[in-house]
């Protein structure tokens, strides 16, 4: 039994309440292939070896985090764009993409599994840092304060278990009592991190400013992977396409990236 495109994308789109977002790219559906769905794969961003696979598992729709489509749209169509799209269109597969929308939401985004897979008290979280219009990071606490080390150790067994270290700036205060937190690219944050009274600041990827700022500011800053800490939202939604479309065979596919 197969369900109509439009009603999932409805559903995420929804669900994840773009409307309320201005962003860096078009969320919603990018690329638009058969009109019935089958089988959906998540995953992190649109890329070859995501298309690949998802193709060789037969969706008819791939849902991400990271579209192809970013800015006022695409200049040209040629080299890997062009490559996936031809990939996409051969096989009549729909592409959707969730930026900030999936970042954000409360049961389903990209910081609410962040900060679940840190530990971080479900009734100590509070939102903070202007992003486009929209406070993106989340902080919170543990139930007790930890010493820098311990905190430290605790992000890293949360989003990398054994399979690397994050880089670490260790500037803050040697007891952590709160926790700020943004997946992907968020170093910018930091300064609001510290006017949220934050003592450590997660995020995935730095710019070369984000260490100097981090000692400036006496905060600790630990950079974890960019797609190590936005794999949470895609993983959810798929979980939740499952639940809300018990007929859809539904995948989340990992493409891993220490970057």
């Amino acid at each position: 039994m197969t369900v109509h495109l439009r009603d999932v994308v409805a559903y995420l789109d929804a669900t994840l309440e773009i409307d309320r977002f201005r962003d860096y790219a078009p969320n919603g559906l990018q690329v638009e292939g058969a009109p019935e769905v089958d089988t959906v794969v998540t995953g992190v961003s649109a890329n070859q070896l995501l298309f690949d696979r998802a193709i060789e598992l037969g969706a008819d729709l791939i849902v991400v985090h990271h579209g192809l489509i970013w800015g006022p749209g695409l200049p040209t169509v040629t080299g890997p764009t062009a490559r996936r799209l031809k990939a996409l269109l051969a096989h009549d597969v729909s592409l959707a993409a969730y930026h900030l929308p999936l970042d954000k939401h409360a049961r389903l985004g990209n910081n609410t599994g962040l900060a679940d897979a840190i530990g971080l008290a479900l009734a100590d979280r509070s939102a903070f840092g202007d992003v486009k219009g929209t406070a993106l990071g989340l902080a919170g606490s543990w139930a007790t304060a930890l010493s820098r080390d311990e905190a430290i150790a605790r992000v890293t067994a949360g989003v990398l278990g054994a399979r690397a270290a994050p880089f670490v700036f260790p500037f803050g205060p040697p007891v952590v009592r709160k926790v700020g937190l943004c997946s992907g690219a968020a170093g910018d944050l930091l300064e609001a991190a510290v006017a949220a009274g934050c003592d450590l600041f997660v995020t995935g990827e730095l710019a070369e400013r984000a260490g100097e700022l981090a000692r400036e500011l006496q905060i600790t800053l630990v950079a974890a992977g960019h797609y190590a800490t936005e794999v949470f939202g895609p993983s959810r939604v798929a979980d939740e396409l499952r639940r809300q479309f018990p007929a859809l065979s539904v995948h989340f596919v990992p493409v891993a990236t220490p970057l």
